[in-house]
C-alpha cells in the first residue's frame, strides 16, 4: 500500500461520485450537474480521514460502450483507476435500485480483487430503501447508505473505509517534513500551473505528454475535457501540480449546459494558478480567442507563458514565428517579452523548454528587487530620460519601493502623481522589466503622491 491510501469512487453516470468526492476532500473541485457522464477524466484530490491522509480519485462513470468512442474511452480511465485503488467505493443510485449495468460493473469491480465498499447514495427520505436493500444482492456484504447532497451517513461511510484499509480511527495526522510558510518558492508547495486554450488545441495530450501515461481522455472531438484535472510532477527537481483545462471559447458560442459549467472551472483554473499555459494551435495561432485568454490572465496577475502546438507540422517556422511576435508585441503589450514556445505535444518536441519556460516565469513573478538597487535604477532612469514638464512645472519622482511579488508590485512617490503621463509610466515599467529581467509577467506600477517616506527615518 503507498503511504497516502488511494480510494477511488466508481460506478454509474450520474450517481453522484462527484458530489461525494467533494464532500470526501472538502473542496468543490470536481464538476456537479445532473447530466450524466459530466466528468470524463480522473480526478484525484487528497483528503483527510479522522486524520489519516489519503488519496481520492474521481472517475468517469462506467458505461458499456462502443469501440473507439469517447464512452469506451472514460471506461479505460475507470478501469486504470480501479487498478491503482487500495480501496474501492461502488456507488449505487439506491432510488434507481440495483440496474443491470451495476450487476455487470459489480463483476467488473469485484475481478479487480480489491477491497470493495457498496455505497447506496441517495438515500434520503423513503425513496432509497428499496434500492438499499437490493444492493445486498450484489455480494459485497452490507450496503452504506449515504445521501452525498446532504451529507447524512459519512460518519458510517468513513468508519467502513478506515476499517477497510486497516487505519486506526484515533491516529493523528503526521506533522509535514518542511512548514510550506518558512519554505521558499516552490519548494514545499507544488507550482501550480495551468494549461489553458481554445477546444481542441491539443491540452490534454500535452499533459499526458508530461506524465507519460494516457492519463487524459483525447481525440479528434472538441471539448473532451469539461473540469480542470490535476496532476503531480516533478520539472528539475521542483514539485508542480499541473491543471488541464475545459476549452475556453466566447460565450456566444457556448450553449452546451457542461461547456458552460467546463469554462467556469477553467477560469477558477486561471484564478488560482501561478504559472499559465496558453496552449495554441499552429494551425491558427493567435486568434481572438487566445488573445483575449492572455489578456484575462494578465488581469488576474498571473505569470503567462504561451506554448504553440503542432509547431511540427508548419513548413516556413521562421516566418511564423516572427509573425506571432510581432501579433503579441502589439496585441499583449501589458507583458512585453511573454515566452513563445514552439512545442509538439504529440512527439514530444520541445517539452523541456516549455517547462523551463513556465519555472522561469514563476521565478520572475515572485521576484522580489531590494529598495537600494531599485532606487538606483530609478535615477539611472531618470537621468536618461527626465520625467516632462506640465505646466511649465517637472514632475519629480523621488523614491520607489517594491510593495510586493505575485505579481512584482511597486510604489512610486512623486510630486503630482495625476499629471504624469501614461507614455512616462509605460517608459518605467519597461525599463523596469529590462534592468531586473521581468518578462512575461504582469507588473504594477502604482504611483503615490508624497516625499520619500523613509527621508526622515535616515536622517
Amino acid at each position: 500500500m503507498s503511504p497516502k491510501p488511494v480510494i477511488a469512487i466508481i460506478g454509474r453516470p450520474n450517481v453522484g461520485k462527484s458530489t461525494l468526492f467533494n464532500r470526501l476532500t472538502g473542496r468543490r473541485t470536481a464538476l456537479v450537474s445532473d447530466m450524466p457522464g459530466l466528468t470524463r477524466d480522473r480526478r484525484e484530490g487528497e483528503a483527510e480521514l479522522a486524520g489519516h491522509a489519503v488519496m481520492l480519485v474521481d472517475t468517469a462513470g462506467l458505461e458499456e460502450a462502443k469501440r473507439g468512442s469517447i464512452a469506451e474511452r472514460m471506461r479505460q480511465q475507470s478501469e486504470a483507476a480501479l487498478k491503482e485503488a487500495d480501496l474501492v467505493l461502488f456507488l449505487l443510485d439506491a432510488r434507481e435500485g440495483v440496474t443491470p449495468s451495476d450487476k455487470v460493473f459489480a463483476q467488473l469491480v469485484r475481478a479487480s480483487g480489491q477491497p470493495v465498499i457498496v455505497v447506496a447514495n441517495k438515500c434520503e427520505g423513503r425513496a432509497g430503501e428499496e434500492g438499499f436493500y437490493a444492493a445486498y444482492k450484489l455480494g459485497f456484504g452490507e450496503p452504506v447508505a449515504i445521501s452525498a447532497e446532504h451529507g447524512e451517513g459519512l460518519g458510517e461511510l468513513v468508519s467502513d473505509m478506515l476499517a477497510a484499509l486497516g487505519l486506526s480511527a484515533t491516529a493523528a495526522r503526521e506533522k509535514p517534513e518542511e512548514d510550506e510558510a518558512d519554505a521558499g518558492p516552490g519548494l514545499a508547495r507544488p507550482i501550480r500551473v495551468a494549461i489553458v486554450g481554445r477546444p481542441n488545441a491539443g491540452k490534454s495530450t500535452l499533459v499526458n505528454a508530461y506524465l507519460g501515461s494516457e492519463r487524459m481522455i483525447t481525440g479528434p472531438e472538441p471539448g473532451l475535457t469539461r473540469d480542470a484535472v490535476a496532476s503531480d510532477l516533478e520539472w528539475s527537481g521542483r514539485k508542480v501540480r499541473i491543471f488541464d483545462t475545459a476549452g475556453l471559447r466566447r460565450k456566444a458560442k457556448v450553449s452546451d449546459a457542461a461547456e458552460k459549467l467546463g469554462a467556469s472551472d477553467a477560469i477558477r483554473a486561471i484564478n488560482f494558478a501561478e504559472v499559465v499555459v496558453l496552449l495554441v494551435d499552429a494551425e491558427r495561432p493567435l486568434e481572438h480567442q487566445d488573445l483575449t485568454i492572455g489578456d484575462l490572465v494578465t488581469q488576474e496577475g498571473r505569470a503567462l507563458v504561451i506554448a504553440v502546438n503542432k509547431w511540427d507540422l508548419m513548413e516556413d517556422r521562421q516566418k511564423l514565428e516572427k509573425e506571432l511576435r510581432a501579433t503579441l508585441a502589439q496585441r499583449l503589450s501589458q507583458v512585453p517579452g511573454v515566452a513563445l514556445v514552439p512545442i509538439s505535444a504529440l512527439s514530444g518536441r520541445g517539452l523541456d523548454r516549455l517547462a523551463k519556460a513556465v519555472l522561469d516565469a514563476y521565478d520572475a513573478w515572485n521576484r522580489r528587487i531590494p529598495t537600494a538597487a531599485l532606487n538606483r535604477w530609478l535615477e539611472e532612469a531618470l537621468s536618461r530620460h527626465a520625467a516632462p514638464a506640465v505646466s511649465g512645472r517637472r514632475v519629480k519622482i523621488r523614491y520607489m519601493t517594491q510593495a510586493s511579488a505575485r505579481p512584482p508590485t511597486f510604489v512610486a512617490f512623486c510630486s503630482r502623481p495625476e499629471e504624469l503621463p501614461k507614455s512616462y509610466i509605460r517608459y518605467l515599467s519597461n525599463s523596469l522589466r529590462e534592468a531586473f529581467d521581468l518578462p512575461g509577467v504582469p507588473l504594477r506600477l502604482n504611483l503615490r503622491k508624497g516625499e520619500n517616506p523613509y527621508a526622515k527615518h535616515k536622517q
